[in-house]
């Protein structure tokens, strides 16, 4: 394999690269430790950034108590570019029961306490915290990007940023807070998969920077990206008007009418201070605010979102298009390195990316719109996915490779066998607003098709030195039994299992499944019924793993207790069982917070008390030795001793 240089990452990346401190155009400051791979957000942005020709630096996971280590780099001519990381820094920290985390997959060996010192080493941090990923990351990291430099332009995006763009309940001081944007004092917020975004934010900045303004004149980006950059005047930097971004605006005291006329169009949000209340007419007021911007989440129909703060505006842009498919094979094509930055060997690398060193990417975006995730938010319900000529030949790529083994571990996305759109509407007129394409039963208009993604699959595996291809990112298993050909499920079996088929049916109660965004009970017995049946067809004896959630708003015990006779009736016994977690930007985390389904007014039990959350977790690993007081506690509880005892129907035995 050839090898790429990695982007500067140390001060002697940075002298490699025949620059000093002050030169860069840019500089990503990320939470995580920096890996070179198409997986990992940073890296994507940092090569697509240098593809257009800017000068760009790693800072990653830097000391967040010394403000030198913001001067590493030197200030950046346009801004720093800060992400918390892959994944947001308080689900990264604490578990769903706000109990801290003692790893970090994405931390210099998994150790937490690990971070990027002032001398450019690595080692614990000048207070010796014992996670140098502080809370909230985005805000402390922009805090001390311009402690560092005074006055330095600081763009927000990834994850945590793109999820908390407007007032949002915050589930780790339950209560609503403001826009991060506000939070961070950031220039700009980039939301969703910020390529094309940060493309425009840049350039517009160059061109209005006086140092680099002749070097923009003229200036259009390379074919990575259609289009051409704005030209802007040189004394004035406009950040608004771009798709998938937000910005803030003081309007001192304008009148709403005045308002309405400076952003014709625009849909006007509750002022946020009116949602930050407990009570029920601040938490009515929130789930308006959080219909309206679950209802503008596609590029095709989404409006210009305005949230008043006071004297201040938050205006959130419609959603950016996704990348064309050639785009898409361009971004993944740019020369990563796929590997840990050599800084990292003496802690034995970072553990994430073992995982996705010998995975694909072959789409962005999910239609599945489960109220849990997050996707309908970041990545939204668009499809759009790589060419199979480009994806088999990053696998040629991987062949090459020294430590390949003859198996790639996954090919997929979001959801693997998304790739494509639901329907043809779809790709012209974007996603439905008033219902989902999947639950509570399939769209009528839904098209169900694997062909392209069954030859995909099959070209990879003909592959010389393939020993095996998986598929491990999960298959949306209700969509597979909506295809009539049943080829794919039948490969899927026959090729692509490791010994056991992880999927998510999540609960089996219809009225929870509804609040999901999940199919019914009898979707997953079917499926549950033919995977067996063709594994008895190919002789093979492959296990099916489902994913339960528990306490997810509209589960109480008696549903928790439904679920557990499932488990009993079936024989499966879940290894882990995941707490319902609310994180930002969620429809199940607007249900949490306000009681009720913001889409339709409904109310939703929610099992908020420590107690209940342990016992329903309880019931779904009922077998647990450690778990049986608190399974006679639910059980008693919701009326249901007829369930201990001695009988085979019994959950648990009488102390």
């Amino acid at each position: 394999m050839r090898h790429m240089a990695f982007l500067p990452a140390t001060p002697s990346d940075l002298k490699k690269a025949g620059l000093v401190p002050g030169e860069l155009d840019a500089i990503i400051v990320t939470g995580d430790a920096y890996v070179d791979h198409s997986s990992f957000g940073t890296a994507i942005l940092g090569r697509v950034l240098k593809a257009e020709g800017y000068r760009v630096a790693v800072l990653s996971r830097p000391d967040p108590d010394d403000a030198e280590v913001f001067r590493l780099f030197g200030r950046p001519r346009l801004a720093y570019l800060v992400t918390a990381g892959a994944v947001d820094s308080m689900v990264s920290s604490y578990t769903a029961n706000k109990k801290p985390r003692s790893e970090d997959e994405y931390a210099p060996g998994g150790n937490r306490a690990l971070c990027m010192r002032a001398d450019g080493s690595i080692g614990p941090g000048i207070r010796s915290r014992s996670n140098a990923r502080p809370d909230r990351a985005v805000i402390h990291y922009a805090t001390m990007c311009r402690q560092a430099y005074k006055g330095v332009r600081v763009v927000i995006g990834g994850i945590e940023a793109s999820l908390r763009r407007l007032a949002h309940y915050d589930y780790w001081s339950d209560k609503v807070r403001k826009s991060i944007l506000l939070d961070s004092k950031a220039d700009i917020l980039v939301y969703g998969m910020g390529e094309r975004q940060i493309v425009e934010i840049l350039g517009r900045l160059r061109a209005g920077d006086k140092n680099t303004a002749a070097e923009e004149k003229g200036r259009r980006r390379t074919a990575l990206l259609s289009g051409e950059l704005r030209a802007v005047p040189a004394a004035e930097v406009d950040l608004s008007g771009i798709r998938g971004t937000v910005w803030a605006k003081h309007i001192g005291a304008i009148s709403p009418e005045a308002l309405a006329a400076e952003f014709p169009g625009a849909l006007m949000l509750p002022d946020a201070g009116s949602l930050v209340g407990a009570d029920r007419q601040s938490k009515l007021r929130f789930q308006a605010s959080f219909a309206i911007q679950y209802k503008n989440t596609d590029p095709f129909s989404a409006k210009r979102l305005i949230e008043p703060y006071g004297d201040r505006i938050v205006v959130q842009e419609p959603p950016a298009f996704p990348l064309n498919r050639q785009e898409l094979d361009a971004v993944y094509a740019l020369p990563y390195e796929r590997e840990a930055h050599p800084m990292y060997e003496a802690q034995g690398g970072v553990p994430s990316l073992a995982e996705v060193k010998f995975s694909l990417l072959s789409s962005r975006g999910c239609f599945g719109a489960c109220s849990f995730c997050a996707l309908t938010f970041h990545q939204g319900r668009q499809i759009n996915s790589r060419s199979v000529e480009a994806i088999v030949e990053e696998a040629r790529l991987l062949t090459t490779m020294g430590d390949f083994k003859g198996y790639i571990h996954d090919v997929g996305g979001p959801t693997a066998n998304f790739r494509r759109s639901a329907c043809k509407k779809m790709e012209t007129q974007g996603a439905c607003l008033d219902r989902r394409c999947l639950s509570p039963e399939p769209c009528p208009n839904l098209e169900p098709d694997h062909r392209e993604y069954l030859r995909l699959l099959r070209e990879l595996r003909s592959l010389g030195g393939v020993k095996k291809v998986f598929v491990r990112s999960g298959v949306r298993f209700d969509y597979a039994m909506q295809d009539t050909r049943e080829d794919f499920l039948r490969e899927l079996v026959e090729h692509h299992i490791s010994g056991q088929l992880k999927v998510a049916p999540e609960h089996v109660s219809d009225k929870v499944l509804a609040l999901m965004g999940k199919p019914s009970r009898k979707s997953y017995d079917a499926f549950a019924a033919r995977y067996a049946a063709l594994n008895r067809e190919k002789g093979l004896k492959q296990f099916l793993v489902p994913y339960f959630i528990s306490a997810n708003p509209g589960s109480g015990l008696k549903e928790a207790i439904e679920l557990a006779e499932y488990l009993r009736d079936t024989g499966f016994v879940p290894d882990q069982v995941q707490d319902f977690y609310p994180t930002p930007g969620t429809l199940a985390t607007a249900m949490y917070w306000c009681e009720a389904n913001p889409l339709d007014g409904n109310p939703v039990y929610v099992a908020k008390g420590a107690r209940e959350r342990a016992m329903q977790r309880a019931l779904l690993q009922y077998t647990a030795p450690a778990n049986a007081e608190l399974v006679r506690q639910a059980l008693a509880a919701a009326g249901r001793e007829d369930l201990i005892g001695t009988s085979p129907r019994c959950l648990v035995k009488k102390r």
